[in-house]
């Protein structure tokens, strides 16, 4: 009696931590769409934006006439980023979404000169090849059972790394440099999108209700910066120039 008494309690109780899990599972899958909802948002208003900008001469030329608007430009959307990353906690769900379409459409303005630059079938090609690297990747990230926060340090190194190496070039001007510091930002970006999207799951699992919001909005901009790096670097590769 006692011997069915304990197989009975025992699985009783594997039942409720199977729903419990099976629970979690969905929470965090809802909380996961809503992520990847915020950031194709993010990335068709940066589209539009940067589509927008290049068909208007008068503001092509107003925004891109000189160093002064490009540098200030940069530190607008710096700053948006700086900002959002470190009063999320303090902002209003309403407010940080905001900010973050804000930088979104703002990064559209600093990134319509490559349609000047490349050719809009190479601009289209190298997009859906970011869109089908960070898609398997980003999956990777949010299946695997292997933990990947050990490889953050090592990413977040090579990041610095590359931007060192970024600045250099800016007065070596070598173009074997740029295509080394091209093909090292698509693995470290690549390795980003895997890494921040169990970071993200986390997260999530791991989020009060209250912040889902929250939540979902870094989410979102952490995806976007992965995602438009990888595109940006591909293109350095793959793109054909006008």
């Amino acid at each position: 009696m006692n011997d069915w008494n304990n197989n009975y309690e025992n699985g009783f109780s594997t039942a409720i931590q199977a729903e419990n899990e099976a629970t979690l599972q969905r929470y965090v899958a809802a909380v996961m769409r809503r992520v990847y909802g915020k950031m194709t948002l993010g990335l068709l208003l940066t589209a539009l934006t940067s589509y927008l900008v290049v068909t208007t001469p008068a503001v092509m030329s107003f925004l891109f006439s000189s160093m002064a608007t490009i540098w200030i430009l940069f530190a607008l959307e710096l700053g948006l980023v700086i900002y959002l990353s470190a009063r999320i906690e303090k902002l209003s769900t309403g407010t940080a979404t905001a900010l973050f379409y804000a930088y979104s459409a703002l990064n559209g303005v600093a990134l319509a000169p490559i349609f000047l630059i490349y050719t809009g079938a190479s601009i289209a090609m190298t997009f859906a090849l970011t869109a089908g690297t960070f898609g398997l990747m980003t999956i990777g990230g949010y299946i695997t059972n292997k933990d990947l926060s050990k490889f953050g340090s090592i990413l977040f190194m090579g990041l610095l790394g590359l931007i060192l190496c970024i600045v250099i070039n800016l007065f070596m001007k070598s173009a074997m440099m740029d295509m080394i510091i091209s093909c090292a930002g698509v693995l470290i970006f690549v390795g980003l999108t895997a890494w921040d999207t169990q970071a993200i799951k986390r997260m999530c699992a791991a989020a009060d209700p209250s912040m889902v919001g929250k939540v979902a909005t870094m989410g979102a901009l952490n995806l976007y910066l992965d995602f438009i790096n990888l595109f940006i670097y591909l293109l350095r590769i793959f793109g054909n120039r006008d």
